[in-house]
């Protein structure tokens, strides 16, 4: 029974940190009277599932087959007791597990620590492959000087400052520096329905009051309507708002605002990405976005290939997506492709949005440039052709692209790319080149940045 009681009375203590509802706010639960279809889509979502109970994830987890070595002790979940067990040097511990995050393809699990701090826990779960694995190491980005993985006790795995905006509504950090604590709140867990739409209480009191005087809807309807109503940009800047490695600017994003005036975006400077731009660890879309011409021509927006919930709208024939602006190549996609049609290597995504795989997450190359094998074989990045052709060699890869569709279209991203990792290593003997390059009409604007960011190292004033 005390076994038990211990981590139930940990859990007590802790609660939910839910805050009032901010002025303007009404929950999600507020929408689901008149949106019932689109309630029932978000709330079995990603988006509305990105925190939930462990009660609620439990049916998708295993038990563990047997304890994890990790940096110097070992681990094991207790399911029943909700807890994660250590074993190490200083004895047993025992740590409740508060929260999940995730769902798609793995699970991450919080934990209260000391001065208000909600921490990682050093097992995840991997739902592809039914197993629990330690946290750290999957991250490890295999770059210079990064050969092990941070202690699950590090900062970077601490809720309160990584992950949380993204995972959970109306957030306030409430990080006190005097006290080096935290007091952080949400108002829902998950992503809710006026993160992307704003403040829903006056649209829900002008529109009960019309329905209620047997009126029509207003044409006002006092929300933040977003799809139809926003400029592409618009729409893609209030998903970038989550799906982006950036730099907070501000306290908070309201949909519809511009991206850049609230956070600064991470471009090639980081070692997370490859010269190129291909992903190395996690980078949640949006710099890679920034890097596609179809994304760049200001026609396309992340709801033409998502739901506002974030499903895939052309799961079943993914060429789809691409017929509005390439009819012609997705006629005749085994022309296009080189592959017989109605096989996985004729699919536009095959071979413009490979599917790579980080700490047991899988993402898709959103730059949704052709493949480049040269890059490969000069930076180490992956190519879709060898993610399939995995027998093959990139050398041999990059034979096939160049009989198969003649013209050199690898040359400019491998000058751009040879130009960041020349800045990467401090290698300023191509800085006439750089500063070339900074000075074309033609320059695209990630690896511009990029460029210039890492020109802060060049001793050359």
């Amino acid at each position: 029974m005390l076994r038990l009681l211990v981590p139930l009375l940990a859990c007590l203590l802790w609660a939910a940190p839910l805050h009032a509802l901010e002025p303007g706010f009404a929950g999600s639960q507020s929408c689901r009277d008149c949106h019932e279809k689109f309630y029932k889509l978000w709330s079995t979502s990603h988006h509305g599932l990105a925190m939930q109970s462990l009660e609620s994830a439990r049916p998708a987890l295993t038990p563990q087959a047997g304890e994890i070595a990790v940096q110097g002790a070992r681990y094991k979940v207790d399911l029943d007791a909700g807890v994660v067990l250590e074993r190490g040097p200083d004895g047993e511990k025992r740590y409740p597990v508060v929260q999940a995050l995730g769902g798609k393809n793995v699970f991450y699990f919080l934990t209260p620590l000391e001065r208000g701090r909600l921490q990682t826990l050093p097992l995840a779960y991997d739902l592809n492959a039914k197993e629990w694995f330690d946290t750290a190491a999957s991250g490890v980005r295999h770059v210079p000087g990064e050969g092990r993985g941070l202690s699950w006790r590090d900062p970077a795995f601490t809720f309160n400052t990584s992950c949380h905006g993204c995972h959970v509504s109306q957030l306030e950090t409430n990080y006190d520096p005097a006290q080096d604590a935290y007091r952080t709140t949400w108002a829902e867990p998950g992503i809710n329905c006026e993160t992307c739409h704003g403040g829903s209480a006056e649209h829900n009191r002008v529109c009960r009051e019309a329905a209620r005087k047997g009126l029509p809807a207003p044409q006002d309807l006092k929300i933040t309507r977003g799809g139809r109503s926003f400029t592409a940009t618009q729409n893609n800047d209030t998903c970038n708002s989550c799906h982006a490695k950036m730099i907070p600017l501000s306290a908070s994003f309201p949909p519809g605002a511009a991206f850049f005036d609230h956070y600064d975006l991470v471009a090639l400077e980081s070692p997370d990405y490859y010269p190129d731009g291909r992903d190395l660890g996690e980078n949640y879309t949006a710099t890679s976005w920034r890097l596609s011409p179809c994304a760049a021509s200001g026609r396309l927006d992340c709801l033409h290939c998502h739901t506002s919930s974030g499903r895939f709208r052309q799961k079943n024939d993914p060429n789809q997506a691409c017929a509005p602006c390439h009819q012609d190549k997705v006629d005749n996609a085994a022309a296009h492709s080189r592959h017989k049609a109605n096989t996985p290597g004729s699919r536009c995504v095959s071979c413009h949005m490979p599917t790579t795989w980080f700490a047991r997450m899988a993402r898709s190359d959103h730059s949704m440039l052709p493949p480049a094998p040269a890059a490969t074989e000069r930076f180490g990045s992956p190519n879709a052709c060898n993610l399939c052709h995995k027998d093959k060699t990139p050398a041999w890869a990059d034979r096939q692209v160049t009989l198969r569709h003649g013209k050199d279209f690898q040359g400019p991203l491998l000058e751009r790319a040879g130009l960041v990792d020349a800045a990467r290593k401090r290698d300023f003997s191509r800085l006439p080149a750089m500063l070339a390059y900074l000075g074309r009409p033609d320059r695209q604007e990630v690896f511009a940045a990029s460029l210039i960011r890492l020109l802060r190292a060049c001793p050359v004033p």
